[in-house]
């Protein structure tokens, strides 16, 4: 199958829900997420949640993140809860963490994890205790490898945000092999697993569940920078707290996080600009509809 390159035009045929006016009326992102040594990730992905429209955000993350979250996100509610060993939130407090989470419409997991195994326990844990649609990115889709069929017994549709690295992992090739073939790579796990998967790299591949291939071009080498797929995660996260079709947040998500990198690199330059700063271009962007 072909896919669909995406461009404003298919944007402006496929517009955003309105935001109404109320904060609840867009929609509340948990997170779940965060580790002693990676903190900001939570934070990045919140902001990008935040300026894409998301009404409310709520994290739930280790202790010893929770204050300077806090501080740094005063928009956001925080609570800390137990760390595990590698200093990620811990899978033994997953029924403490979804009941703080909630009342959310969307929950990312596994933004600032970085032990696999652990990771992915927690996330298993609370796939099971949460009602909320789920977005799982980084090293929490490490639940992926032993749970395909899990996420198609959920009533609400999950989204997979991951770079090429992530994918080879799940689909056991090489990073290579799993950047050259993104788009088939991509679709063939959406189809397994019933989730809309999100793949970056050179080009970022959005494939669907029901066989749909979307490519985004653009972005350029800047967007390979500490905590950019966080920002991205946190795009889908917001845009889904908005739309009731996740194939929709993911599109827009991608689109913005490319454009956002084409133009810092014009206004900055080609590499060099933080993850941090693409939230406030995807804002710019999306008031140019």
């Amino acid at each position: 199958m072909t896919a669909t390159e995406v461009d404003r035009a298919l944007l402006e045929a496929w517009p955003l829900p309105d935001p109404g006016e109320h904060k609840n009326a867009r929609g509340v992102v948990g997170i779940a997420g965060g580790s002693r040594t990676t903190p900001g990730a939570a934070r990045l992905a919140a902001e990008a949640a935040f300026r894409v429209g998301a009404g409310k955000v709520r994290i739930a993350t280790g202790t010893t993140c929770a204050p300077a979250l806090a501080v740094s996100l005063p928009e956001a509610a925080v609570a800390g809860f137990p760390e595990g060993a590698s200093g990620d939130l811990s899978a033994t407090a997953s029924r403490e963490v979804a009941e703080f989470l909630g009342r959310s419409d969307v929950v990312l997991l596994g933004s600032g994890l970085v032990d696999p195994s652990e990771a992915a326990q927690l996330v298993a844990r609370l796939v099971d205790e949460l009602d909320a649609a789920v977005v799982i990115d980084g090293v929490g889709t490490a639940y992926v490898n032993d749970h395909r069929s899990d996420l198609h017994r959920r009533d609400t549709r999950g989204v997979l945000t991951m770079n090429p690295n992530e994918l080879a992992h799940i689909v056991s090739t090489s990073a290579q092999q799993a950047a050259e073939e993104s788009e088939q790579l991509s679709a063939d796990l959406a189809r397994e697993t019933g989730c809309v998967v999100v793949c970056g790299g050179r080009q970022k591949v959005v494939a669907t569940p029901e066989g749909g291939r979307y490519v985004v071009r653009g972005g350029g080498p800047g967007l390979a920078v500490s905590g950019s797929g966080d920002v991205l995660a946190g795009l889908v996260s917001g845009l889904y707290a908005r739309c009731e079709e996740p194939s929709q947040a993911a599109v827009w998500a991608a689109w913005l996080h490319a454009r956002a990198g084409d133009e810092l690199a014009r206004t900055v330059g080609e590499v060099g600009f933080l993850a941090r700063e693409l939230p406030r271009e995807t804002l710019r962007l999306l008031a140019s509809f």
